[in-house]
């Protein structure tokens, strides 16, 4: 099987040189995504760079190969669009017999033509004895003859039947279906975003990642373990969906003292100002450590107190590294809808706010000579000694690191009868694969894990819970809070099989 992979536009209309560098990063990014496909031996999965556009191909025609590559293929910055192409020779150029060619249409799309709309497309290269009107006539009127209830519609068609011919190839193409778009990590430079695991912060981390920096995490701990726990959550969940190709640093930072010095110093109304100038204080520490160009946060204006544009212009001015805020001009809602899309909506909710300080009338003007009166009463040294002390990790380890703190936490392949298995997945994971009483033996309840904390509580004590999700990362990590809260009846379901089919 091969898929066609199409680069984003912003790449394409780049100097030759510019280009291919980007096309060449995104081919070695690809080589290493595509690696967890799941391919015999005999079958290797290869990425070749065309120039005008990258082929991912393999020997394999398992459709859940297929699948597994179309589902990496979404989530990898870069790519404008993709689709499974599928070739065929043209047996003369001058007088071509376009049977074969029509066959080939019908074989991929007659089943979900009938009663639709549809119109063919035909892009076409090379010296040929017929045009790109000829063959999409004939190819419309085959379909027309033979699938039933069709029409054409040439302006807004249920269904396009796309076909290139490429000098003495053909090729067919599947659905086409749409990549995330912007720049391969990490052809732009690296920042650290401020993530607090809420639903800003997230999406201004992926709009960094979908643009092709390097995207390292700074978490400021306001809430203690479970705090830490939800965000360690996200992180891992932005990098293994959207940039497993490369590292990103996970760095906690402990910022209680500086939070209760905030408290215990500082005017109650400069309160919110003042702790904003303090993490972008620490965070540009941070990027410097780690050659950073740039801070990210999820800031949008006017959303609160600490966001008018006289209090951003008051915070930007603690620090000399750029900051990035790619949701300035983005309404909440809009953020939740983007979150869902991307898959941390879920995550989000989960985990509850920490304002860390909390003013009774929050200043929206924040005077610069005020705000400087209250920081001179702060401890200069503080910021340094809370970075030093800083925990520092690569993301994609927390899931190792995840196993060996539950290692208390048991873990099953199988389920012996007597256990409830408790499914974390989100409503549309569960929906996609389900997880069935039938096929393990069990019971199974449907709890996604925003919900899990506290739903577990209300559940019966007396009887043992295995938690499943597809990976077992966000089970291991509601699995260890949980046993941190006190429950012992909890432990994580984990079948041997490799993207077992439920």
């Amino acid at each position: 099987m091969k898929f066609v992979i199409r680069l984003h536009a912003e790449i394409t209309i780049k100097s030759k040189g510019v280009r291919k560098r980007y096309g060449k990063v995104l081919v070695n990014n690809l080589k290493k995504i595509l690696q967890r496909v799941d391919l015999p031996a005999s079958s290797p999965l290869k990425v070749v760079w065309c120039w005008d556009r990258i082929e991912v191909k393999t020997a394999s025609q398992d459709p859940l190969v297929a699948a597994q590559i179309n589902e990496e293929l979404q989530h990898v910055p870069g790519i404008a669009w993709y689709s499974q192409s599928h070739e065929l020779e043209l047996n003369d150029t001058e007088q071509a017999d376009f049977t074969p060619i029509l066959a080939q249409v019908l074989a991929i799309w007659s089943d979900r033509l009938a009663h639709r709309s549809f119109a063919v497309r035909v892009k076409r290269k090379g010296k040929h004895g017929f045009s790109s009107l000829d063959l999409e006539r004939y190819i419309g009127g085959g379909v027309l003859q033979q699938v039933e209830a069709t029409r054409v519609d040439l302006k807004k068609p249920d269904v396009e039947l796309r076909i290139e011919v490429d000098n003495e190839i053909v090729r067919v193409f599947g659905d086409k279906q749409q990549g995330l778009g912007g720049f391969p990590l990490p052809t732009q430079e690296t920042v650290v975003s401020l993530l607090s695991g809420g639903f800003d912060s997230s999406v201004a981390s992926y709009q960094l990642i979908r643009r092709g920096a390097r995207t390292h995490f700074c978490f400021f701990n306001l809430g203690g373990d479970r705090h830490e726990t939800g965000v360690r959550q996200s992180a891992y969940f932005l990098w293994e969906k959207y940039a497993s190709s490369h590292p990103l640093k996970f760095i906690s930072i402990d910022f209680a003292p500086v939070v209760e010095e905030i408290l215990t110093q500082v005017d109650n109304g400069l309160m919110g100002v003042v702790l904003k100038r303090q993490m972008l204080r620490t965070a540009q520490i941070v990027a410097r450590r780690i050659n950073a160009s740039a801070l990210v946060t999820g800031e949008a204006l006017g959303q609160v107190s600490s966001q008018t544009l006289s209090n951003l212009s008051v915070i930007d001015e603690a620090v000399e590294t750029l900051v990035l805020r790619p949701l300035i001009t983005m309404d909440k809602q809009e953020i939740i809808n983007l979150a869902e899309h991307i898959g941390t909506a879920d995550i989000s909710r989960s985990i509850p706010e920490y304002c860390g300080v909390i003013s009774v009338k929050p200043t929206v003007k924040a005077q610069r000579d005020a705000i400087a009166e209250e920081e001179a009463k702060l401890d200069p040294e503080l910021l340094w000694r809370v970075v030093k002390a800083a925990k520092v990790e690569e993301v994609r380890h927390i899931g190792e690191v995840t196993d060996e703190q539950v290692h208390a936490v048991s873990e099953v392949e199988q389920t012996s009868g007597d256990e409830i298995i408790i499914d974390i997945r989100s409503s549309d994971e569960q929906e996609l694969k389900p997880l069935r009483s039938a096929d393990v033996g069990v019971p199974v309840e449907h709890i996604p894990f925003f919900k899990l904390a506290t739903a577990f509580t209300e559940l019966a004590t007396d009887k043992h819970y295995l938690l499943y999700c597809e990976k077992g990362v966000m089970s291991k990590l509601q699995a260890l809070y949980l046993q941190e809260q006190g429950f012992t009846n909890v432990g994580v379901f984990q079948p041997k099989q490799k993207g077992l089919e439920l």
